[in-house]
C-alpha cells in the first residue's frame, strides 16, 4: 500500500466528500510553505518516521533542542528565564506541523495564535519577574473534541464538526494556569475506535507506519511521539488514552473519572452516564503527569463543574512502606503477544530482586463478563443515535464503528433494562472490589492491550483497558524501553487459544510486521488512588530501567 493510501481517511457521498476535502484544505492551507517537506519524502517514507523532523533541515538546532524538553523541563526553563514562551511554542508548532504530513495527526494548527499568546505572557514575565501560573508558557495539544474558542472542533463525525465559539472548562483552565494552544489533534469516527482515522485522514505510528497510533486520543499520542508536542490533553472511557500512549511509547494517565473537567465536550450521547468518561495528560516522562494533574486539581475545577468531585491529589510516600505489587501476566481471556510477555517476565523479575517491593500473581476476575458489561454500557440505543448520523451525513461507516455497535453486546434498551444493566455493572464493581482486596496489592502491573501497536483497522478487543474503566480505576502507561523484536518475539509453538477472540488475537500475530513498536505496561490501583499510581510507577520504572 503506498504511503497516501495509507494515510487516507475516511471516504463517503459526494456532498461529505466535498466537505471533507474542504476541512483538509483548509488544514493544510495553515501550514506554512516553509514548514511544507519535499514530495520526495512524502511519497515513500521509511517505516520508522520519529528521525524526519531532525533530518529534514526545516528546524533549527535550538528548536531541535527545546523539542527533546518534556513539559516539567519547559516550564522550568520558562521560569528561570532561560526560555521565551514565544521561542518554545515556535518550536512545537514548526515540528508539529512536520509531523502532521507524515501522519496525519492534526485536525486544525493555528501556531499565530499560541504565538500571540504566548507574547502576552513574555511580557507579563519581564514586567512582573514571576510566571502567570504553574503552566506559564506549556504549549498544550487539545483533542479535537475539547471545544476551544476559535479552533475547529469534531464530536466523532463530519456531521458534528464546528468551529467552537467558547473554551470549554478544561481549556479556561488550561488557560488561566498559562498553557498555550497552537493545535488540536486527529481521533476516530465515533470516538470508539482504538485507532484513528477520521474524515482528516488516518493517523499513522511514527515508529511504524504499518501500525496504528491507537485511539480515541491517536493524532494526540503520534504528535507527542514526533516531539510535535511535550504534552497533550485526552479523554478515555475504554482506553482512549492509555491505548494511544501504549502503542506509542509515551506516557499517559486516566485519572478516575468525574475528579477532572470533562463537560461541553463535542459527543453525540450527552446524559449517557452508563460509564463515566475522563480527561487526561498524554506526555514525555512520568514527573509530566504529575505537573498535569496538581495543576489542574490545584485550580480546583469542582467550583466551575458541579460534576467534578472536590478530590484532592495525594501522592503517598513509598519510602515509609513496602510496596505490594501484583503482575498480572494475562486477563483470563485473550494472551498478549510475544513481546509484551517478554516486558512482564522482564518487569517481574526486575522487581522480585528489589528490596524496595513485594510481587506477587495478580489472579483476574471474570474479565470476560466485565467486558461484555461495558460493551453493553456503550450504546445502550443499540447503536441507533451513530447509525442515524452516518446515515443522514453520507459518512461511510468505517469497519470499527460497525463492529463496536453491533450485537451480541450491543443492543436496543428501554427504562427497566436500563436499570438492570446498571445494576448488573454494580454488582461486577462490587464483586471485583471484594476480590481486589483478597488479592491484598496496592497496585497491579498488566498489559495496556494484548500487544503492541496493531494492525490497522484490527482492534477489536478493548479489555485490557475498558475493564479498568468499568470499575472506575485509575492507569497510567509507562513505556517499557524494549521494543518488538522479530528475532526474539516468536511463538516457539502456537498456543492454544483461552476463546474466540484470542483465537482472533493469535491469528494476527507476525512477528516480523510489528518489528520495532514500542513495548508499554500499566499501572492500575483502586478509585481515587491515583496519586498511588503516581508514585508507584515511579518506583516500578525507575527498578525497571535500573
Amino acid at each position: 500500500m503506498s504511503f497516501k493510501e495509507k494515510i487516507k481517511g475516511i471516504g463517503g457521498s459526494a456532498s461529505y466528500e466535498a466537505k471533507a476535502r474542504a476541512l483538509r484544505e483548509q488544514l493544510e492551507a495553515k501550514i506554512p510553505a516553509g514548514l511544507k517537506l519535499p514530495s520526495a519524502i512524502l511519497e515513500d517514507p521509511p517505516l520508522d518516521i520519529t528521525h524526519i523532523p531532525e533530518i529534514c533541515g526545516l528546524l533549527t538546532v535550538q528548536e531541535l533542542a527545546i523539542t527533546e524538553l518534556d513539559a516539567t523541563a519547559v516550564c522550568q526553563k520558562i521560569a528561570a528565564g532561560e526560555l521565551t514562551a514565544v521561542e518554545v511554542v515556535t518550536a512545537f508548532g514548526k515540528r508539529a506541523a512536520i509531523a502532521h504530513q507524515l501522519t496525519a495527526c492534526l485536525t486544525d494548527f493555528f501556531l499565530n495564535e499560541g504565538i500571540k499568546q504566548a507574547q502576552q505572557l513574555d511580557e507579563y514575565f519581564q514586567k512582573e519577574g514571576k510566571v502567570i501560573g504553574p503552566l506559564h508558557g506549556l504549549p498544550i495539544s487539545i483533542k479535537s473534541h475539547y471545544p476551544l474558542k476559535g479552533t475547529v472542533g469534531c464530536g466523532g463525525f463530519l456531521a458534528n464538526t464546528e468551529t467552537s465559539t467558547e473554551d470549554c472548562d478544561m481549556i479556561s483552565i488550561l488557560r488561566s494556569l498559562g498553557a498555550v494552544f497552537y493545535v488540536k489533534t486527529n481521533q476516530p469516527q465515533s470516538l470508539m475506535h482504538l485507532e484513528s482515522k477520521s474524515s482528516c485522514g488516518r493517523v499513522l505510528n511514527p515508529h511504524n507506519t504499518n501500525l496504528t497510533a491507537g485511539g480515541s486520543s491517536g493524532g494526540e499520542a503520534a504528535l507527542i511521539a514526533m516531539k510535535g508536542s511535550c504534552i497533550g490533553l485526552g479523554t478515555d472511557i475504554g482506553g482512549s488514552i492509555r491505548c494511544p500512549s501504549a502503542h506509542c511509547g509515551i506516557y499517559g494517565i486516566r485519572p478516575s473519572s468525574r475528579t477532572t473537567p470533562i463537560r461541553e465536550l463535542l459527543w453525540y450521547q450527552h446524559g449517557q452516564d452508563g460509564v463515566f468518561a475522563s480527561s487526561g495528560p498524554m506526555c514525555r516522562s512520568g514527573r509530566d503527569m504529575r505537573l498535569f494533574l496538581e495543576a489542574v486539581l490545584g485550580a480546583n475545577p469542582s467550583l466551575r463543574d458541579p460534576d467534578v468531585l472536590p478530590i484532592p491529589l495525594k501522592v503517598p510516600d513509598l519510602t515509609q512502606k513496602k510496596l505490594r505489587v501484583g503482575i498480572m501476566m494475562h486477563d483470563g481471556v485473550v494472551m498478549p503477544h510475544p513481546p509484551t510477555i517478554r516486558a512482564l517476565n522482564l518487569v517481574k523479575a526486575k522487581l522480585e530482586a528489589s528490596s524496595e517491593v513485594e510481587v506477587v500473581d495478580y489472579i483476574p476476575y471474570d474479565h470476560d463478563r466485565g467486558y461484555s458489561l461495558i460493551r453493553e454500557l456503550y450504546y445502550e440505543d443499540g447503536g441507533a443515535t451513530v447509525r442515524r448520523i452516518l446515515e443522514e451525513s453520507g459518512e461511510e461507516m468505517h469497519p470499527l464503528t460497525e463492529w463496536v455497535i453491533s450485537p451480541p453486546h450491543v443492543k436496543n434498551h428501554d427504562a427497566a433494562q436500563i436499570w438492570k444493566l446498571r445494576d448488573r455493572r454494580d454488582d461486577y464493581r462490587r464483586e471485583y472490589s471484594d476480590h481486589w482486596w483478597s488479592q491484598n496489592v496496592d497496585v497491579v502491573v498488566c498489559p495496556p492491550f494484548q500487544g503492541t501497536a496493531s494492525r490497522h483497522d484490527t482492534a477489536k478487543y478493548w479489555a485490557y483497558t475498558a475493564i479498568w474503566n468499568l470499575l472506575d480505576y485509575p492507569g497510567a502507561i509507562f513505556p517499557t524501553g524494549l521494543v518488538a523484536d522479530p528475532a526474539v518475539d516468536i511463538y516457539r509453538e502456537l498456543p492454544i487459544p483461552m476463546s474466540a477472540a484470542d483465537e482472533y488475537n493469535i491469528s494476527l500475530y507476525d512477528a516480523a510486521i510489528f518489528e520495532g513498536a514500542p513495548v508499554s505496561l500499566q499501572t492500575v490501583s483502586r478509585r481515587f488512588n491515583d496519586g498511588l499510581v503516581l508514585a508507584a510507577q515511579d518506583v516500578i520504572e525507575r527498578i525497571v530501567h535500573s
